[in-house]
């Protein structure tokens, strides 16, 4: 797999996209789940209208859900070690 070049983001929440965006695309054929500990990250992809300064992130990633066929966002609570589907 060919290095990324790394953007430094600002802020937490770009680089937590930037990084399900890298996986999502590098696992396009190979994986429907994907696990975070992020609940904000999820929270933008269920609703991406309440986040309008991520509006172009949000876009890359419903545009790569398209391409699987059963897509799952999982949350591993810190509390346990289970992941819980969000």
């Amino acid at each position: 797999m060919a290095t990324q070049n790394y953007i430094p983001r600002e802020y937490a929440l770009h680089s937590e996209m930037e990084a399900l965006r890298w996986a999502m695309e590098s696992m396009l054929q190979h994986c429907q789940s994907f696990g975070m500990d992020c609940k904000d990250l999820i929270a933008m992809i269920n609703d991406p209208h309440v986040w309008p300064s991520f509006a172009t992130e949000l876009e890359k990633i419903e545009t790569l859900k398209t391409c699987f066929r059963i897509l799952r966002l999982l949350i591993f609570s810190e509390r346990s070690t289970r992941f819980q589907i969000s």
